[in-house]
């Protein structure tokens, strides 16, 4: 693999440990505020698809990437750098509520501000378009294919998950 897509491989994976970092400081403000966490026993598999993805990631790109195609690899860069900062709004827009993990505290406020006022889940869908878009950018095309499909499962679980803890806790909102 070239160094710069190395490079560009570690930037991404050292974005998700900071991003694991500012989760776990969030979670524990959250619990030490009267938060409770819903969908504990789906976590893991979060936690396995997204570990198993950078490996596939480095492993495909390590055996098939071809070599810069400038055009396909502009266009690329461009989408990526526009989910990134869409990530960033999502994170900022919910604030200490921002988390890997469904917390909800009971009291405050549902946050319904930056993109959670245009789209429901938004940071669900930033996921899903990364894991077409990043492998695309490693020429990983199986990881592009198999992952966004893994996440649409796990989807299939922890949306109604979180969907029913802000029923409960916010009562019949439009969620």
């Amino acid at each position: 693999m070239p160094i710069a897509l190395m490079i560009l491989f570690g930037a991404i994976l050292l974005q998700r440990i900071v991003e694991l970092f500012i989760a776990k400081a969030n979670q524990r403000w959250a619990l030490k505020h009267g938060g409770e966490e819903h969908g504990k026993q789906h976590y893991k598999w979060f936690i396995f698809v997204h570990t198993l993805f950078f490996i596939s990631l480095y492993i495909e790109a390590s055996l098939f990437f071809g070599g810069w195609r400038p055009n396909a690899f502009i266009g690329l860069f461009i989408a990526f750098t526009f989910l990134q900062l869409f990530r960033a709004w999502c994170i900022l827009s919910l604030g200490r509520y921002w988390n890997t993990r469904v917390i909800v505290i009971p009291g405050h406020e549902l946050v319904s501000k930056g993109p959670y006022k245009l789209i429901k889940h938004p940071n669900y869908w930033v996921v899903l378009m990364e894991f077409i878009i990043i492998p695309l950018l490693f020429q990983a095309y199986m990881t592009a294919v198999i992952f966004p499909i893994l996440h649409l499962l796990l989807l299939k679980v922890r949306i109604p998950v979180e969907e029913k803890a802000l029923k409960e806790s916010y009562g019949a909102l439009q969620l």
